[in-house]
């Protein structure tokens, strides 16, 4: 019982850092990359769709997006949905694709999106403590209903520290890394 309930925190802990990469990708550091679009939804027939699914992503240069749409009757909704969303970003198009270039990030736009990556790696770190607490509040209720003695809950509160050390490291050092990203020049 006790390494099922282990292996679960294992797994949402897994999960929480999965989403904290994914979220991570989503900050715009200086480079162009296809990640930044993850989240911007475009109206396609009138269904909410996510704008990787209706079109092709090119980085041809650093600083520079080029999105190929899969239909070109979407692609006024792929430049109003990229207009529209926090990317800070001018979508031009020529009637085939439509290119997108980066501004340089300012040195406040940097430290801003360096505050927002600290915001969602700490929402990590709380999603793996959660899971941590679900685990070790399962293990004390096998010990209150004497299924299991005080020396295994005493060996699964020290095996639960330890994953969530290692999870809660993980995302510090995705954190480091998206912090340098970000700083650099």
């Amino acid at each position: 019982m006790i390494p099922d309930i282990i292996s679960t925190a294992d797994h949402k802990m897994t999960q929480a850092v999965e989403f904290s990469k994914e979220e991570f990708a989503t900050i715009r550091t200086g480079r162009a990359h296809p990640a930044m679009f993850s989240k911007i939804t475009a109206d396609y027939y009138g269904t909410p769709t996510p704008i990787q699914q209706l079109a092709g992503f090119q980085v041809p240069e650093a600083r520079t997006m080029m999105i190929s749409p899969y239909d070109q009757s979407a692609m006024a909704a792929i430049e109003r949905a990229i207009r529209d969303s926090d990317l800070g970003v001018n979508p031009s198009n020529d009637g085939h694709v439509i290119r997108i270039q980066l501004p340089v990030l300012t040195e406040e736009r940097r430290k801003e999106y360096t505050k927002l990556a600290r915001t969602k790696a700490e929402e990590g770190r709380i999603a793996i403590r959660n899971a941590r607490r679900h685990a070790i509040d399962a293990v004390k209720k096998l010990e209150k209903d004497k299924e299991v003695g005080e020396d295994e809950v005493a060996k699964a509160e020290k095996k639960l520290d330890e994953v969530t050390k290692k999870y809660v490291d993980q995302i510090d050092e995705l954190l480091k890394r998206k912090e340098a990203e970000l700083l650099e020049v």
